[in-house]
Parts: structure tokens; sequence; C-alpha cells
């Protein structure tokens, strides 16, 4: 259920797997996403059986609906079943969990844990393009974080020599990102979302950085778009634990 967890300096890290919840196939088993297509009830249990296992309670969890932008929101709480479309959140609540959904994308974890700030990022390759991570890492500075005491962590995602893209559509990425720029283990264009999530923190001032080792499309234990197409999705949180 929860492949990796992490605590520095009293800031959580977190990143699920597919297995321990209750969806069926295609989703099976432990699907966090609410507009996949999957039985809402399960999702419910689901997020419920992935928060307590992190000691958190279900209603100290926010949810985003990911776009594919880089719109950053302020946030105090949950959204409940009004969340508008964004693709990074940061707070300064403590013992408020932020959580991105992915089956591919790169999910961007933050943290001071000195100014006690948080935030999260679903880097796609759109949102990598449109500077997702960066404007993450603004917003969090806006509530008095210092990028230089940022820890950042990015969870399971599909790596760069496994991302197959045309390649003109490599050539626009690397355009704006240009460690995006790969190609596959087999020769063909490829783009690297980390290498380029890596990058934009570095110009940002955030330097403290590690990367999941986990690549969706070649495990079987994570969820893939790319590999299976309807599928459920992973969550990646992080929190600073309330005082």
């Amino acid at each position: 259920m929860i492949t990796a967890q992490e605590t520095v300096r009293g800031a959580h890290f977190a990143f699920t797997d597919r297995w321990g919840g209750v969806s069926a196939a295609p989703y099976e088993e432990l699907n966090l996403g609410g507009a996949v297509g999957d039985d809402p009830e399960a999702v419910r249990t689901n997020r419920e059986r992935a928060a307590r296992a992190l000691g958190l309670s279900p209603d100290k969890v926010v949810w985003m609906h990911q776009v594919h932008g880089r719109d950053v929101a302020v946030v105090d709480a949950p959204f409940g079943a009004d969340a508008p479309p964004l693709d990074g959140v940061v707070t300064a609540r403590r013992g408020l969990a932020l959580a991105v959904l992915t089956a591919d994308c790169t999910p961007v974890l933050l943290a001071d844990p000195v100014a006690g700030v948080v935030g999260a990022a679903h880097a796609g390759r759109p949102g990598v393009q449109a500077g997702v991570a960066e404007a993450t890492v603004e917003a969090m500075s806006r509530l008095g974080a210092a990028p230089e005491r940022i820890v950042a962590r990015t969870g399971p995602a599909v790596c760069g020599r496994c991302y197959e893209v045309p390649a003109r559509m490599r050539d626009e990425v690397a355009a704006v990102v240009p460690e995006a720029y790969a190609t596959t283990r087999w020769g063909t264009p490829a783009v690297d979302m980390a290498a380029a999530v890596r990058a934009q923190l570095a110009r940002a001032g955030v330097t403290r950085w590690e990367q999941s080792s986990v690549c969706t499309l070649e495990s079987g234990d994570h969820f893939s778009y790319r590999r299976e197409k309807t599928t459920g999705r992973l969550a990646s949180y992080v929190w600073i634990e309330a005082s």
C-alpha cells in the first residue's frame, strides 16, 4: 500500500503502490483517483485506507482537480467536491496533507521544515513545459519558505528511458527545459520528466532533491496510463506533522 515513506525534520513524504485496496479490475486494487471511471465508494474506501496507514485523518488530505497546467493555490483545508482546476497546492497548516495523483506523470513533493510550509505539484509533460514546479516553489516562498531550505522528493513516474514521444514533441519540451531531452533504451526520441523537474527546481533555488527509482511503465506494482490506458492512480503525500 505505502511503498515509501520518509520523515525529514518533521516533514513527511509518502508514496503508494497499487495494492491493498478494494477496487476491481482494471483499477485493482488501491486506485485513489476519483475521475478515472472507478466506483466512487471504492475510491473513498481506498483513500481512507491509505490515509489511516499514514496516520492521517482522511478529512485532512487535500486532493486537486488536476488539469496539466501551472496554477497553484494556497490551502488551509481540503476542497471537498468542488476542487478548482489546479496542478499545485501549498500550505502552512500543520497536519494538513497535500496529495498528487499520477499514473506516469511526475509527482513533486516539497517541504521547508523550518518554515512549516509544504507544497505538492503534478508535473506531466504540459505542466513541466508550463513550469508548475517553479510556480509551486514561488507560492511556498510567499508563505515564508526559503528555496535553499526546501527538501524535494519526486515519486514513481515513467522514466526517461521509457517515455517515448515523437521527435517534434521532444524538441518542443527540450526548447523549454533542455534537460528533458532523452532517448529510449531502444534508440527512439524520449523525454525525461524527472530530470526536467530537477533542473527547474535547481533554477528556482531548490537543490536538496531525491528521485524515486520506480519507473511506472516498467513496474507491475504501480499504475501506468501508458501501459494500460484504463487504470487507477497512485498518490503521493506531503505534510508537516502537527505540533
